[in-house]
This record gives structure tokens, C-alpha cells and sequence, in this order.
């Protein structure tokens, strides 16, 4: 069974980039559906299963893959997130940036208009694929679509609005540009080497 994660850090402790109370509501509440919405998911298959019941299996598993990405996704940007970070990445990681994108400032613009645009809910994502050495943004669309498969999920930003919308209401662009103040590059660091 999946369970909601603790987090590193305090609810006040992304101010004035995320507040108190975003924070409280995205984690408590947003992040928690999706765990009991897997896991409830669990719970279907196993009693169909025992009792020898049929399911719809294409939503059933639709809905699985939505609750499973939402978790897995937000448990990754709980850890991508710290009080008092930001700045620029170091490293191997730093080292592959510049190497893919020309330079931290190149990568950082591609990235955040990769999170403007997402259509509708849904997150960017900086990857790694093993298999080419390379640095790759994602454009998650929900938490399920357009994933590249076997790539390292390193970094993420989650734009649905329940991200951002209490302290920055429709405007993605300003939460995009706070975002940058508490990303923790230690643990996409991490991430990149582990």
C-alpha cells in the first residue's frame, strides 16, 4: 500500500515562494488522493480478483496509472523542493546541462516553457536517459501521459493548479519563475548519480 510521504521540511518553509497553506492543501490533500486513490484501486483488484468478479481492466487501469503517476510524482517534487536553495546545480549534473543545453540559463528557459505549456494539468520533468547519456525534458501531461520510458525522472514542477493556485491564482508564469528560488540541486544531484 502506498502512503503519503513525509515531508523534509515545514509547511511554512517555502515562503514567500509557497505558502503555508498552498503547501498544506497540496500535500494533505491533493498528494493524499491519489495515494487512497491507488490504493483503493488495490483493494478493487484484490476483491474482484478473490471473488472471481470482472472489471472494466482499460479504466481500471486507466485510473490506476493516474493515481500511481500522481504519487510518484509528487513524492519526486516534495524532494526537488527545499527552503533557501535555488541558485544553479553543480556537478555531473551542472557538467551534463551544459553540455546538452549550451549553458544553465538555456536549460532553465526550456524548462520553464516546457511547464508553460502543458496542456492543462501536468508537469515538467527534467530526465536522463542511460541509454543516450543525455539530459531530456518531459512534458507530462496529467501524471501518466507522454513519459518517456526507462528515462531517470531527476527534477519535476508540478502545474496542475492545485499547485499554485491560492498564492498565485491563474498566473502559471509566476509560479514557474519562484519555482527556480527552492529547487534543491543537491537532491537532483542525487538523483543524476544515483
Amino acid at each position: 500500500m502506498y502512503s503519503l510521504p513525509k515531508l523534509e521540511y515545514d509547511y511554512k518553509d517555502l515562503a514567500p515562494y509557497i505558502s503555508e497553506v498552498q503547501l498544506t492543501i497540496h500535500h494533505q490533500k491533493h498528494h493524499q488522493a491519489y495515494v487512497n486513490g491507488a490504493n483503493a484501486i488495490f483493494d478493487k483488484l484484490d476483491k474482484a480478483r478473490k471473488e472471481g468478479t470482472d472489471l472494466d481492466m482499460k479504466s481500471t487501469l486507466k485510473e490506476l496509472s493516474f493515481n500511481i503517476g500522481g504519487h510518484i510524482l509528487h513524492s519526486l517534487f516534495w524532494g526537488n523542493l527545499a527552503p533557501a536553495k535555488g541558485g544553479k546545480p553543480g556537478g555531473m549534473l551542472v557538467d551534463s546541462i551544459n553540455k546538452e543545453f549550451g549553458s544553465f540559463e538555456r536549460f532553465k528557459k526550456e524548462f520553464s516553457q516546457a511547464a508553460m505549456s502543458v496542456e492543462g494539468s501536468g508537469w515538467a520533468a527534467l530526465s536522463f536517459s542511460e541509454q543516450t547519456n543525455r539530459p531530456v525534458i518531459m512534458q507530462i501531461e496529467k501524471h501518466n501521459m507522454n513519459v518517456y520510458p526507462t528515462h531517470k525522472i531527476l527534477m519535476v514542477l508540478d502545474v496542475f493548479e492545485h499547485a499554485y493556485y491560492i498564492d498565485y491564482k491563474n498566473d502559471r508564469a509566476k509560479f514557474v519563475e519562484a519555482f527556480w528560488n527552492i529547487v534543491n540541486w543537491d537532491e537532483v544531484g542525487r538523483r543524476m548519480e544515483g
